[in-house]
């Protein structure tokens, strides 16, 4: 009777040691945050690979879960965008708000969902300078883009409406190379 209770003892003892250990060994559903983060001074474009603060004007950035593909400009986060083998997965979209950013310096506590920016589109080559490439200009505020539009004689453009041929009339116009 003695060693029933012994061993009864002990495979409840390695029972609960083995719930014990699997409890923590449980692997965490840890969310990882879609919200946007800052640029720093050694970040690279994942498109092209040049250092992304030496360049003027507002960049984009895609974040998913575990890793964020940070671009030079908002037109080259576009671009990689809108290729079809990009659009998987829960990436979000962001974009600064040129206004409410300084243009040679954009803040990065500005910030925003890039999908529901208005695009200023230089299709006329005015001279707002960015990236290589198009220049576009987000805006959270509708307004605010039409009034630097007016300014440029640009073009006021809703994510939806940005394709690769606006991307590639911008880019032209932008390098003096446009054929009307």
């Amino acid at each position: 009777m003695e060693n029933l209770f012994k061993n009864t003892t002990r495979t409840l003892l390695a029972l609960l040691l083995g719930l014990g250990l699997l409890a923590c060994s449980e692997p965490e559903t840890e969310q990882k945050s879609l919200t946007p983060v800052a640029f720093h001074d050694s970040d690279e474009c994942h498109v092209c690979g040049m250092i992304i603060t030496d360049f003027p004007g507002p960049k984009g950035q895609a974040v998913g879960k575990g890793e964020v593909k940070k671009f030079c400009s908002a037109a080259e986060m576009l671009g990689w965008w809108l290729q079809p083998e990009n659009r998987i997965g829960d990436a979000r979209l962001y974009v600064h708000d040129m206004g409410r950013s300084d243009w040679a310096a954009p803040d990065d506590s500005h910030l925003i969902d890039a999908t529901q920016a208005f695009y200023v589109v230089d299709l006329a080559g005015s001279g707002l300078t960015g990236a290589m490439g198009a220049v576009l200009a987000p805006f959270a505020d509708e307004q605010a883009a039409r009034q630097l539009a007016a300014i440029h004689g640009a073009r006021v453009l809703a994510f939806a409406e940005i394709d690769q041929a606006v991307l590639q009339q911008a880019a032209a116009m932008q390098h003096g190379q446009a054929h009307h």
